[in-house]
């Protein structure tokens, strides 16, 4: 039984392409995981080569006939492709049999629209036998047919003595960053349509399908109602230090509940949490997260804000260095910084035992008072730190310290 949807043949290249093919010539299954709507189907079915069988958890049929008879579905020694996993986590023990019985690179291709590794019904996590990667909305980049997202690995790699010649030798074109921020990064509204209004209606139906629908699978939640309001407060809170007491107040639910919820949007690839940076690396994890979102339109949409602020840019390029993390083979790490006086850097890049500290300023004309951040995190944290970088809304590339680099945001991501 192939359930074959319909596909766009002229999909958009994407980023994590690459990092699918060289993991499918080396695992035996690999897990492509993101929110709803992000191109997992498409990724999987039209930019990954090879012949496949396909099938779809949320044709009603296939995921019936995964519950009762698994093995119809990943006995066959040919490579199969099962969409929409999280529907029917028993699913991946029958995945784990089949590998251990005929250990072949590139068996399996899953996806999913949850973190089977935070689901609570998942007791299968296929460790040792699959690779993980994560499909994030679009970049920038990829909108554009680029296929990448921003100039990360290149400037990781290049001595700051090169980073002008880099972001020169890119040309790229400037972009508005409020209108990418209305747009977001899910596919359809982001390439596919034109105006506002059916932009509006689209993130509305997706809001509704995740709550109505989606959600049901991760948990039961009976108050839907409290589950948007919490949504909304957190869209609200872009950038911000995540306090549960506080949002718990604010929306008027108990603080375990909003902890359970935030849970799940992280669950759902929602919502994101950035740890604060400590050179202790067990501080890291007593340190109050920041709050952002996995798409800034749908962000934007929630909050009922009637324009983007400076919060929206900084959850751009946090979006963008998540796309070019989640693809690497190499580990790489996102903090903030901040100090108990107030000093805070919006992210930093942790890498091979370097760091990148990087500021957002929604600014066109970029202030020597901007960079005070960069120049006390770079003081503090010594040779293991690179030059900083501080991304803005104007049109000037040009260091504005010996050791802070201040360029357009659509230079680098």
């Amino acid at each position: 039984m192939n359930i074959i949807h319909a596909v766009n043949t002229s999909a958009l290249p994407r980023h994590v392409q690459r990092a699918l093919a060289e993991r499918l010539r080396v695992m035996p299954a690999v897990v492509v995981t993101g929110a709803r709507q992000t191109g997992k189907s498409t990724l999987v079915q039209v930019l990954t080569p090879g012949d496949r069988r396909f099938f779809s958890l949320d044709d009603l049929d296939v995921a019936d006939l995964a519950r009762r008879d698994p093995e119809a579905l990943v006995g066959d020694s040919a490579p199969v492709t099962l969409d929409e996993v999280q529907r029917e986590p028993d699913l991946l023990l029958a995945v784990k049999r089949a590998i251990d019985r005929r250990r072949r690179a590139g068996q399996f291709l899953l996806t999913g629209s949850a973190n089977l590794l935070l689901m609570r019904r998942v007791s299968e996590s296929l460790a040792g036998r699959a690779s993980y990667l994560t499909l994030w909305p679009m970049t920038r980049r990829e909108q554009r047919g680029m296929g990448r997202c921003g100039l990360w690995e290149e400037l990781l790699v290049t001595e700051e003595s090169g980073w002008l010649d880099l972001l020169r030798a890119q040309d790229p074109a400037p972009e508005d960053w409020q209108a990418l921020a209305r747009r977001g990064g899910f596919p359809v509204p982001a390439v596919h349509m034109t105006t506002a209004a059916e932009r509006g209606v689209w993130f509305e139906g997706y809001v509704r399908t995740y709550l109505e629908r989606d959600l049901q699978v991760l948990s039961a939640i009976s108050a839907l109602p409290d589950f948007r309001r919490l949504m909304r407060a957190a869209c609200l809170r872009l950038g911000q230090l995540v306090n549960q007491t506080e949002l718990a107040r604010d929306v008027a639910l108990p603080q375990p509940t909003v902890h359970r919820y935030l849970n799940l949007l992280e669950i759902s690839f929602l919502l994101v949490r950035v740890p604060a940076y400590a050179a202790s690396r067990t501080k890291r994890l007593v340190k109050t997260p920041k709050l952002y979102w996995g798409d800034v339109g749908l962000a934007l949409h929630l909050s009922g804000l009637p324009e983007p602020t400076g919060a929206h840019l900084e959850n751009l390029v946090l979006h963008d260095l998540l796309c070019w993390r989640d693809a690497r083979t190499e580990r790489a790490e996102i903090f903030y910084w901040r100090t108990a006086a107030g000093q805070e850097v919006d992210f930093v890049v942790e890498s091979n035992g370097r760091l990148l500290p990087i500021e957002v300023k929604a600014t066109t004309r970029p202030r020597l008072a901007d960079v005070a951040a960069l120049r006390a995190f770079r003081a503090e944290s010594g040779d293991a730190c690179r030059a900083g970088l501080l991304l803005h809304t104007g049109t000037k590339l040009e260091w504005l310290t010996t050791d802070v680099l201040a360029a357009p945001w659509w230079m680098v991501c």
